[in-house]
């Protein structure tokens, strides 16, 4: 899959049709890897901190789940470049009748009691393997292994992982080679389906606006993640006029 280097970080050069198309046919390639689920915070996280970049890079690939990212790799050489995200790379993959089992790990008891009883309604051929919401503290040894070895049991090929950026990205990073599955990392993914946060009208993901009204939901715990580093983001690569091109690594 090619990429374009943002910030130092490999971003995909994708579709939505691509992506899914890509993750049933090389699912047995992708068992055991992870796949990162990328936007401003977590590009400009990565610029700043070598080993989040590390974790990022490691990913079997990385969608440009922002906006941002998308236009960044149309100016810099890949017209073909659009926004994958995460919620609705979920949607793309729960609605098709493609045989794949899914494994939701992630998100509060709460979130998950609703998932359980809404996804099934809504996606009659979806094929639920678990639902787990983890303790909220750091597991033990023990307890992590028996996470692991649940996921495993379960049969899941893809393994949604809903513990926000950048702790889902490090968690895969960590587990990769230990799943049976491949792991998502799609942040407030659990919720939307849940109906706990709303995402932002059509108009507004369109203009590359959905962080403010996430910001507007959540001003205290969000302002420093989306209005300092989109600011960052801006600043850092204004002026980036050089093409990036590669290829991930296989």
């Amino acid at each position: 899959m090619k990429t374009c280097t943002i910030l130092g970080t490999e971003i995909a050069v994708t579709t939505m049709e691509e992506t899914v198309r890509y993750i049933e046919e090389h699912m047995e390639e992708l068992r055991g890897k992870y796949i990162c689920v990328s936007n401003v915070h977590t590009t400009v996280t990565a610029y700043e901190d070598e080993s989040y970049r590390k974790v990022q890079n490691g990913a079997a690939f990385a969608l440009p789940d922002g906006k941002p990212l998308s236009l960044y790799s149309k100016k810099h050489g890949f017209p073909e470049a659009e926004r994958v995200t995460g919620p609705d790379l979920m949607g793309e993959l729960f609605a098709r009748d493609n045989g794949l089992t899914h494994y939701f790990y992630g998100g509060s008891e709460a979130t998950i009691g609703t998932l359980r009883e809404k996804l099934p309604k809504e996606y009659p051929h979806l094929k639920i393997a678990g639902m787990v919401s983890p303790p909220y503290r750091p597991l033990t040894k023990e307890e992590d292994a028996a996470q692991v070895e649940a996921m495993n049991a379960s049969g899941a090929d893809i393994i949604w992982i809903g513990l926000g950026a950048p702790k889902q990205e490090r968690y895969m990073f960590e587990h990769q080679g230990l799943t049976q599955g491949v792991m998502v990392g799609v942040g407030a993914g659990f919720d939307y389906y849940a109906g706990t946060i709303r995402r932002a009208p059509m108009w507004m993901q369109k203009l590359s606006l959905e962080w403010l009204y996430r910001l507007m939901q959540d001003p205290k715990r969000l302002f420093k993640r989306y209005f300092v580093t989109n600011f960052k983001f801006l600043r850092l690569t204004l002026g980036r006029g050089k093409k990036s091109r590669g290829e991930k690594k296989s």
